[in-house]
């Protein structure tokens, strides 16, 4: 894909995020791309993040990749309507259904699509494949922080 990713407009205050933020050192740093309708994502996750079994990915890591793509996807589709910088969305609610084991050092694809935008709230439809074989789907709704909210959250005291 070329271009900026979807997390690279994120403002620098709201890039921190340990699956997204552009400014984690230590995050996962993955891309969201728009695709018409949809967004996408490419991901492959190491071996370090294998659940019971060896080779197969944690499920947690999984929830993870779906949520934080879930929120770049609402943020693409709200960016086509209002004015940059645009307001960040934290997750109100993530269901995720486990399909078939999802094997690590493979690409995995992540797909959005957003089923409801009304106002602040926007529920992604999300499903997660790898080698063309579908692994989990579920759902995001994402919640778009209001910006007289935003103050104070960027900079958490350590």
């Amino acid at each position: 894909m070329e271009g900026l990713a979807i997390q690279d407009h994120y403002a620098d205050e709201f890039a921190h995020c340990y699956g997204c933020g552009k400014l984690n050192d230590d995050g996962l740093h993955i891309k969201s791309y728009m695709d018409g309708d949809e967004a996408v994502c490419h991901f492959v996750p190491g071996h370090q993040y294998c659940g019971g079994a060896q080779g197969m990915l944690y499920g947690g890591m999984i929830a993870s990749l779906m949520d934080c793509h879930g929120a770049a996807t609402a943020w693409a589709v709200k960016a086509k309507t209002q004015e940059l910088p645009l307001a960040r969305f934290v997750t109100a609610s993530l269901k995720v259904d486990f399909l078939a084991p999802t094997p690590t050092n493979v690409e995995i694809e992540i797909r959005g699509k957003v089923s409801e935008n009304k106002g602040r709230k926007v529920v992604v439809d999300l499903t997660l494949s790898a080698g063309g074989r579908l692994c989990a789907e579920g759902y995001a709704v994402m919640v778009q922080i209001p910006q007289d909210k935003q103050k104070g959250l960027a900079r958490v005291p350590r």
